[in-house]
This record gives C-alpha cells, sequence and structure tokens, in this order.
C-alpha cells in the first residue's frame, strides 16, 4: 500500500470515529505534522488534500473545526472559507498562510476565520487554537441575552442609586446643576438623563466642550453674532443659547472657560440676558444650564482661575459621578451592554465574557472610566478571535498594568483596587500581593525605590508605566552588565541569560550601541 493509499485510509478510518477536526492542505508534510500532534492530543482528525474534498465530504457530513490553507491548487482557502460560512456559519475555521501579507489576513477575517496561522507556525500553539476552537464551535448551554431597550444608563453599585435617585427629585426642577467626577465618568450622559426626565424635555438639549473651541471663537458659539460683527461675519449666526432655547444647554469642561467669557456667562445666569457679538439688542435667556468638569473647582477659585461668584451660580444643585472603582459592581453589567450595543453597530452576534475574564475586568484601575471600558469592549468586538472573550484575549498592556495596579495603592483607593485595605507602610516599603497579603521589603531594598517611582509616575498622571519603566529596567540591567564586562557582548549575553541576537537588538533598541564589542 502507497502512503496516498495509507493516508485515505487513516481518512477513512477518522470519518467512521466521527473526525471532529478538518485539515486541508495540498503540503503532505503539513497534513503528516497536524494529524500526528492532533493524534497525541486525542483529537480525532480527517486530513484532505483540496478544498473540492472537503466540498465533496461536507455534503454529508460536518466537522466541529476546519483548518484550511489558504493557497491551495484550484480552490482556495479564501473560497472554501466563503464557501463553508455559507453553509455552516458556525462551523470556525483556521486559515494556515506562509504567505504572511495584508491582503490575505483581511480576506480571512472578512470572510469570518475564526484566527489566521501563519507558517510556520509552533505545533502546540496550533493545538491549543484548534481546542479553543472546538470549544467555541460547542453548543452553549446558555444562549447568550439578548440586550432588550436596555436604560439609558446603567448601575446596580449603592453609588449610581444615589445618582439614580438625584434625577428623579430633579426632573420637576429646572434648577441648574453642576456635574462634577473624573474624565470618562459619563458625565454628558448624566445631563442627556436630567434633560430626558425634565419638563423642558420637548425641547433641544444642545452640548458645547468650553475646552474644545479656541478661545477668540467661544463666545460667538456660546451667544452667536450679527452680521459684520467681525471679519468672516457675513451673515447672523445663532449661538447655543439661543439653539437650546425651551431646553437644556450642557457646557462641558467648564473649568477651562477663559476668564472673560466667564464675566459673560455669569451676566447671564444673574440677569437671564445676553447679547450676540456686535449686537445692541439684549436676548432673553431660555435654557437651562448644566455644567460639568473634571477639575476641582473651589481650587481654581482659590488660586484665582475661576470666579468665586460663577462658581456659587452654578453650584445650585451638585452632582458627584462615582469613578468605576467605586462602582466595581457594575463593571459586568456595563461590559455586557458595551459588547451587545458594538455587536448592533456591527452588524453581528455579540461576543461572551468568561467568569475569568469579569472578574480580572473588575479588579482594574481603568482610570479612563466608563468610556475606557467602552472603548476596550469595541477593541474587543473587533479584535478576539472567538466568541467567548478569555483573560488573555485582553490587550496585552492592560494585563501588564494590572501588576502595578493590584500592588499599589493609588490615591488612597486601595480598597477599591486591591480589594483590601490600605497599607500604612511607616516609611517601608510593602506591596499587596495576590492572595491579599503584604510582601515586606528592607528599608534598603531596591524594590522600595522602584515601588517609590512607580507611585510618582502614577500621582503625575503618566500613562504606560509597565512599558516606561521595563524600558529604562532593561537599559540599566544590560547597560551595567556591558560595562562591566567592558563591552564584551558575547560575554554579557552569557551573564544575563539572553542569545547573542537577542542582546544585539536590544543594545540598538535601548541606544547602547556606544557599548564597545
Amino acid at each position: 500500500m502507497n502512503s496516498s493509499d495509507e493516508e485515505a485510509g487513516r481518512s477513512a478510518a477518522a470519518d467512521k470515529s466521527g473526525a471532529s477536526v478538518w485539515v486541508a492542505d495540498d503540503d503532505r508534510s503539513i497534513r503528516w505534522v497536524l494529524e500526528k500532534a492532533l493524534e497525541r492530543a486525542g483529537l480525532p482528525a480527517r486530513m484532505f488534500a483540496s478544498a473540492a474534498d472537503v466540498l465533496e465530504a461536507l455534503a454529508t457530513e460536518q466537522p466541529r473545526v476546519l483548518v484550511s490553507d489558504i493557497r491551495m491548487p484550484g480552490t482556495s482557502g479564501i473560497d472554501l472559507l466563503l464557501e463553508v460560512k455559507r453553509r455552516a456559519p458556525g462551523l470556525p475555521v483556521i486559515i494556515m498562510t506562509a504567505y504572511s501579507d495584508l491582503e490575505s489576513a483581511v480576506s480571512a477575517f472578512q470572510g469570518g476565520a475564526f484566527e489566521y496561522l501563519t507558517k510556520p507556525f509552533d505545533v502546540d500553539k496550533a493545538i491549543a487554537l484548534v481546542r479553543r476552537a472546538l470549544d467555541e464551535g460547542a453548543p452553549q448551554r446558555e444562549p447568550a441575552t439578548e440586550s432588550v431597550a436596555l436604560p439609558e444608563i446603567l448601575g446596580q453599585a449603592p453609588a449610581m442609586q444615589e445618582v439614580f435617585r438625584a434625577i428623579g427629585r430633579l426632573s420637576q426642577s429646572s434648577a441648574t446643576v453642576l456635574l462634577t467626577g473624573e474624565s470618562g465618568s459619563g458625565k454628558e450622559v448624566v445631563a442627556r438623563a436630567l434633560h430626558r426626565h425634565s419638563t423642558r424635555a420637548s425641547g433641544p438639549f444642545i452640548a458645547l466642550n468650553t475646552a474644545a473651541i479656541p478661545r477668540d471663537l467661544l463666545e460667538s458659539e456660546l451667544f452667536g453674532h450679527e452680521r459684520g460683527a467681525f471679519t468672516g461675519a457675513q451673515a447672523t449666526r445663532r449661538g447655543r443659547f439661543e439653539q437650546a432655547e425651551g431646553g437644556t444647554l450642557f457646557l462641558d469642561e467648564i473649568g477651562d472657560m477663559p476668564a472673560d467669557l466667564q464675566t459673560r456667562l455669569l451676566r447671564v445666569l444673574s440677569d437671564g440676558f445676553f447679547y450676540r457679538v456686535g449686537g445692541q439688542q439684549p436676548i432673553k435667556a431660555d435654557a437651562r444650564v448644566i455644567a460639568a468638569t473634571h477639575q476641582d473647582l473651589e481650587g481654581l477659585v482659590r488660586a484665582g482661575r475661576f470666579r468665586e461668584d460663577l462658581f456659587h451660580r452654578l453650584n445650585v444643585i451638585r452632582l458627584r459621578l462615582p469613578p468605576l472603582r467605586e462602582r466595581r459592581e457594575d463593571i459586568p453589567l456595563l461590559a455586557r451592554h458595551f459588547l451587545a450595543r458594538s455587536a448592533k453597530e456591527l452588524g453581528v452576534e455579540p461576543k461572551r465574557l468568561t467568569e475569568e475574564a469579569l472578574q480580572f475586568l473588575s479588579q482594574l484601575p481603568l482610570p479612563g472610566n466608563v468610556r475606557q471600558l467602552e472603548n476596550l469592549c469595541h477593541w474587543l468586538m473587533v479584535l478576539a478571535p472567538a466568541q467567548s472573550i478569555r483573560v488573555e484575549d485582553l490587550p496585552a498592556e492592560l494585563r501588564a498594568g494590572t501588576v502595578v495596579a493590584a500592588a499599589i495603592p493609588v490615591a488612597g483607593a486601595a480598597d477599591a483596587v486591591s480589594g483590601g485595605p490600605a497599607i500604612d507602610t511607616g516609611g517601608t516599603s510593602a506591596a499587596v500581593a495576590a492572595d491579599g497579603g503584604a510582601v515586606r521589603f528592607a528599608p534598603g531594598d531596591w524594590r522600595t525605590g522602584l515601588r517609590a517611582e512607580v507611585r510618582k509616575r502614577l500621582e503625575a498622571g503618566e500613562s504606560s508605566v509597565m512599558d516606561a519603566l521595563a524600558r529604562d529596567f532593561e537599559t540599566v540591567v544590560i547597560g551595567t552588565v556591558l560595562d562591566a564586562l567592558h563591552g564584551r557582548r558575547i560575554d554579557a549575553a552569557v551573564r544575563l541569560g539572553l542569545g547573542r541576537n537577542t542582546i544585539t537588538r536590544k543594545i540598538r533598541e535601548l541606544k547602547l550601541e556606544h557599548s564597545p564589542e
């Protein structure tokens, strides 16, 4: 019996046993390697030398996963993918290719590929990917619940319930409201809810970010201008106050408003009238004002950067929106909502977060708050390889950042970040361990200085702390070893446990080229 007959016999045997994985590749060596690897993994497999053979077999049966080369004689892997998706939309298809070009990758994913595997590949990783696809293709015990008529604001945490109560109490009032909270905490969403549940709901909701408009245009944006008021004013223009007549004017980032416009806004709030730029006739302001800021307005008042009388005019009703770290129990609810909404926008089935992924997300610091979580969910809908999202599917920088976030209490938020009480180090170094305990370092330990450096960068608002510190760490360690060994790269590679190519690349990346050979 020749090799082709032997392969056909193995395929027939696999067929009778109910092969769960089909592999299509015109390269016999690739088929052999994958067949042996799948056999060792206990995964029944069936091998095909062409896409036509796969399509013929699909007429009577179906695997749980298909692994296909992208370039084969006759029908291509992409055409096979499209036909398989037409016949069996839920069948995961892994596309293999030795030609890792952009067009192939885009075509594969546009066609609905589960994942894109470039040759040569690590066999263990390929088998892990097949197992993942098998899990994905398995029927779900509980179908994903669809989001129907989701509320405008989501939140079960006590802090959010207070916000809901405040919106309810303010529903019959037109009082000026000042919303405070960190960037991304949902101030505009709450402003829209205040408008929607007010007596002015039938009127317009007009939003203006005062920090996004150039200083010399902001006055015209707010109050409008008359024709000929300045160069380029070829027609009379209504400002945001007039556009919001009978409704609500939302002034975001009010703390960034220039001093001269603060004075004009104070006059409107005090007198109820304003003038267009270049205008002579007073216009009645019939708009409820809701202002928002992430800044400490009291501090700006003390620093002389914000008018105290305007602050008191705006601060009639103040509503503080909690950061996400103070409402961690809402993260799973919000994540599911954002995934469902993103899926609807993309016209695809919503993906699901595993319980482990939800727990992981719930422990992240998420300094960008709800906005960051929303952007993350959209990223996952587009780039996560499977319908079921695991921890390893999260962006690498997010996974790396949790080491810092979980170990170092920031701005008194240790309870929220680590899930345990804040640790008063008393001048010594302490880090919260993963199990909730503390790993203590001696005052002279190098990690004490590292911890202080991390805290300093966090308090300065620096992002990508992990990447920056990792680069600094490598620069110091590799540079010191090179200096100690008088620039002998091969010796340094041995002492560092690095390969020769690796240390050469690191020296170039870290700009240590001045070190002699």
